[in-house]
């Protein structure tokens, strides 16, 4: 197929279409939706919280949240009624043994694309532990940059962000590259000597912080601080041991 990447090892490729083509042939899949899903699911899951993702921001989502006895966070917004949303900022005192229902028409609808295949939270802050872990599933790896939607059609808009988060995790895996990996790999390289500057510059960070979420950025730009492994099993993201 000319799509899927299947003479190299380690693959990326953007987005649902990214999924599809790459999931088949990979022995694990790495989510990377930096501002803000996988920034969140790390923070949340390094705290002992368990995130189930879901895919709407409809009403299905409370009905959804009621059957798996969890919480529910809103999209974004200063307040909620649980107090937390896919602000990570809003995750960062998260307590241990908390069911959080995170709803993301990105990180979490892509999450619940990959099949039967071990699917894995990836950002800035835990690159490296995510790239080691996945290495032990096999040498097979696809790296999926989530990408932002355009809000006129939800069309694909590829952020600045999740390939720099693609390639920091790509930077940290061992085997042949495609040459989409290795762009990723380049491109996070390009810009290591300062993610905060550079995120607070991008489109999705000056969105953020126009919307009063600078802090969020600047959680998402911590570079490999965490050895959390998010893991993608029984419907929820959960911390590895």
């Amino acid at each position: 197929m000319i799509y899927d990447q299947s003479e190299f090892d380690l693959c990326c490729e953007w987005g649902l279409h990214g999924v599809a083509q790459l999931a088949p042939n990979s022995d694990v899949v790495v989510i990377v939706d930096i501002l803000s899903f996988t920034t969140c699911v790390e923070i949340a899951t390094n705290n002992g919280a368990i995130i189930f993702p879901y895919a709407y921001k409809d009403e299905s989502v409370v009905d959804y949240a009621k059957s798996v006895q969890a919480e529910l966070a809103s999209h974004r917004q200063r307040w909620t009624t649980t107090g937390y949303s896919l602000s990570p900022k809003s995750i960062e005192q998260i307590p241990s043994g908390t069911r959080l229902v995170l709803p993301s028409p990105n990180g979490s609808f892509l999450t619940l694309t990959t099949g039967n295949k071990p699917t894995l939270a990836g950002c800035l802050r835990n690159c490296q532990a995510v790239a080691q872990f996945a290495q032990k599933y096999g040498n097979k790896i696809a790296v999926i940059p989530g990408g932002e939607r355009w809000k006129d059609d939800g069309s694909l808009r590829p952020a600045f962000e999740d390939l720099i988060g693609a390639g920091a995790i790509l930077s940290y895996l061992h085997g042949s590259l495609s040459p989409e990996a290795q762009m990723a790999v380049a491109t996070f390289q390009a810009f290591e000597h300062d993610f905060l500057g550079y995120l607070q510059k991008c489109s999705s960070g000056k969105e953020l912080i126009a919307a009063g979420f600078e802090s969020d950025v600047e959680l998402a730009a911590a570079y490999n601080i965490s050895d959390c492994v998010p893991l993608f099993t029984d419907n929820a993201y959960v911390k590895q041991p």
